[in-house]
Formats: structure tokens, C-alpha cells, sequence
């Protein structure tokens, strides 16, 4: 499966961005959003479920939002409320069955936050 993101950019604290990743065939995988600041691990940041079940790291609840919009092949991630420790290069890929290990990636999109 290939990903392509694309949304990214820089925003100040406080902003909003909306990082899109297009896939071939979405609506029959599990996907995720992930990210990596520098000198940090990679970590989760949200995950879509094909029963529609959205889950958050604790760190971007209440101001991320996951969606998929099945007609274009794209999932979305909402950024809202952006603080600097949002700043990271952003991931989407797909998700194996266990929904939790990632399978395909993306090449990424940067987020700077200043």
C-alpha cells in the first residue's frame, strides 16, 4: 500500500493544521498517524479503526481529531491548539490486525510548531 502525506508546515502555538495521507484501498485497513521529534522515539499520536473506533495518545486528546473519508482514499489528522512539543516529522501507515503494530509507511510531513 502506498502513502503519500502531505499538510504539513509550520504553525505558532495555538494554530491549527490538517495533515492528509492518501492511500490505495484505506477503508480495508486499520491507520495511524505517528511522529518523531528529534533526538525522541517514534510514538502514536491517533489511530482509525475500521469499525470507526478512534483512539488517542493522552497527549493530543481533545485537540487532534482522526477522520477518513472513504470516496477520496484519504485519511486526515486535525491539529488543533498546536504547542511546540507537537513539532515532529508525521506519519501516517497502516495498521496489522492486532491494530496496533504498524505494517506500511508514509514518507512523512514536517510540523513546526513555534
Amino acid at each position: 500500500v502506498k502513502l503519500v502525506e502531505s499538510g504539513g508546515g509550520s504553525a505558532q502555538a495555538g494554530g491549527s493544521l490538517r495533515l492528509s495521507c492518501e492511500a490505495a484501498f484505506p477503508s480495508a485497513y486499520h491507520m495511524a498517524w505517528f511522529r518523531q521529534a528529534p533526538g525522541k522515539e517514534r510514538e502514536g499520536v491517533a489511530r482509525f479503526i475500521v469499525d470507526g473506533t478512534r483512539i488517542y495518545a493522552d497527549s493530543v486528546k481533545g485537540r487532534f481529531t482522526i477522520s477518513r473519508d472513504n470516496t477520496k482514499n484519504t485519511m486526515y489528522l486535525q491539529m488543533n491548539n498546536l504547542k511546540s512539543e507537537d513539532t515532529a516529522l508525521y506519519y501516517c501507515a497502516t495498521l496489522l490486525t492486532d491494530r496496533q503494530t504498524p505494517g506500511c509507511w508514509g514518507q512523512g510531513t514536517q510540523v513546526t510548531v513555534s
